[in-house]
């Protein structure tokens, strides 16, 4: 798979092109990452790519033809997917948009954009989808780019196990289940006496309960998506009623007190 990315600050791309389970992947021929500064494709002595928006306002705008050189010169490269950029109003970067990408194995050019935005005829005319990660706003669309990045890869066939890759969250609609190493007790907190008794179904069980537990206390939202998606079981079900009856006596009680 290839990434090509649009940034003022590539340096700060080798988080995944020299670190971790991205690097390991590049180095096997995984995935390519291309990094193009539109800098490059101005002409005057300060290699200006923003300035002040129309209409006033605080702050600074890329301006739309150094990104649109720089895109063309990407597409001269061989790179003809689709484009993406990052920005607090795009559309939350789902599991399923990550999944859809590593799936497809097809190029991408990632726009990072700084300052105040992007001019918004860039946006029109060139980028397909744009993508935010979270309710906050970042000083630039780098660290969403490197988060996409690192997801895409890590579901790249090759690049971790598969059970690891099938079995984390989100990828079965819950959140993880609690995890527990050496030693057996640690600082006078032992690890679930079930972990250890080697049976493997029952440990299965015990697993997913705990992720149920864990995604009613955090993500409600994901049991309804789960359950829409018919990924919960009649165990599952089974689960979450003795979740629900719990959490209503700990309520009245609590009342009582």
């Amino acid at each position: 798979m290839r990434f090509d990315v649009v940034t003022l600050f590539p340096e700060m791309f080798a988080a995944v092109s020299e670190c971790g389970i991205t690097s390991r992947a590049m180095k096997r021929g995984l995935w390519q990452l291309g990094l193009w500064n539109p800098r490059d494709q101005t002409h005057d002595p300060h290699r200006t790519v923003d300035d002040r928006p129309f209409g006033g306002g605080p702050g600074m705008v890329l301006m739309a033809e150094p990104l649109a050189l720089t895109l063309e010169a990407i597409r001269a490269s061989g790179n003809a997917g689709r484009v993406v950029s990052f920005a607090p109003g795009g559309r939350p970067l789902a599991d399923a948009d990550i999944a859809r990408f590593a799936r497809e194995d097809a190029p991408l050019v990632l726009v990072c954009g700084r300052y105040e935005g992007i001019d918004q005829r860039f946006l029109d005319e060139f980028v397909d989808e744009q993508f935010c990660i979270g309710d906050f706003v970042l000083s630039g669309g780098e660290l969403p780019a490197l988060c996409l990045i690192d997801a895409v890869v890590r579901r790249l066939p090759g690049a971790i196990k598969e059970l690891s890759a099938e079995d984390e969250s989100f990828a079965t609609g819950l959140l993880d289940e609690p995890h527990y190493t050496r030693p057996e007790l640690w600082r006078g907190h032992p690890v679930p006496e079930v972990l250890l008794s080697g049976n493997h179904a029952v440990v299965e069980r015990w697993n997913r309960d705990r992720a149920l537990e864990a995604t009613c206390a955090v993500r409600p939202d994901l049991i309804k998506i789960a359950r829409s998606c018919g990924k919960l079981s009649r165990e599952d079900e089974r689960t979450l009623r003795a979740i629900a009856r719990a959490a209503r006596e700990k309520a009245d009680a609590s009342k009582e007190a």
